[in-house]
């Protein structure tokens, strides 16, 4: 799998928005006093973004990423890395992640355990719309570690052997930090969500810096992704998820 194949799989954990129309960027000054974060609630949506991808050789990649999803179902996409011609498209469901490479025929199409046993990331469809609207991983519960901080709560939650640090601002209830990791000390992503949006009344991420750390059979592989998006449309209207190996 080449790294632009990896990135197709993970850049998804860590979009931020945008917005076609003027850009409302969110300035909050009430901050929350018990613990309720947001949850992103949408029927369908699709967006549309800039991508860089920086390797730790230096080598940096610019693209275009292109988004579709379903709640709780489905999730397509397609980069192209210049010059408007796809390279990849993916779909990840609630089984699999599907992986189309265009250029260099070599496609993809994995279980979520697969996935983890090859790079040592855990993840799920819920999981990846979590992160991707700025969600906390998983729903809070009395298991967790919580501690105001500031104007942040600081919520450590472990699942199925992974550990997740959350930092969520008081202010609108959105994930502003996040580190997953293996307690194995196997694949970790860090994750930065500077400043945040207001989308139809909802408050998203708009502007996301990611390191991702694999942990694949040949060695580790390290790299940074940044994602600016330039148009975002949630909507109840269906969509089509166009797909096929």
């Amino acid at each position: 799998m080449t790294k632009f194949q990896i990135l197709a799989a993970l850049v998804l954990l860590v979009l931020n928005w945008g917005c076609a129309k003027k850009t409302t960027l969110f300035e909050g000054n009430q901050a929350m006093e018990s613990f309720v974060p947001s949850t992103t609630q949408f029927g369908y949506l699709q967006a549309k973004a800039k991508i860089v991808l920086e390797e730790d050789s230096g080598k940096i990649t610019r693209g275009t990423l292109q988004l579709r999803a379903k709640k709780d179902s489905l999730i397509w996409f397609s980069l192209s890395p210049g010059l408007g011609v796809e390279a990849i498209r993916g779909l990840l469901s609630q089984e699999k992640i599907q992986i189309q490479d265009r250029l260099g025929k070599e496609d993809v199409n994995m279980t979520y355990p697969e996935f983890e046993k090859r790079f040592g990331i855990k993840l799920s469809l819920e999981l990846v719309q979590n992160i991707l609207w700025g969600d906390i991983p998983y729903p809070a519960s009395y298991e967790d570690r919580l501690v105001r901080v500031g104007k942040k709560f600081e919520l450590t939650q472990v699942r199925d052997k992974v550990r997740y640090f959350s930092k969520v601002d008081t202010r609108h209830g959105k994930v502003t930090e996040l580190a997953s990791a293996a307690l194995s000390g196997e694949g970790s992503i860090l994750a930065s969500f500077p400043k945040f949006q207001n989308i139809q009344s909802q408050v998203f991420p708009a502007e996301a810096l990611v390191k991702v750390a694999l942990a694949e059979p040949s060695g580790p592989q390290n790299f940074r992704i940044y994602i600016n998006w330039t148009t975002l449309a949630p909507q109840t209207s269906p969509l089509t998820f166009p797909f096929r190996f």
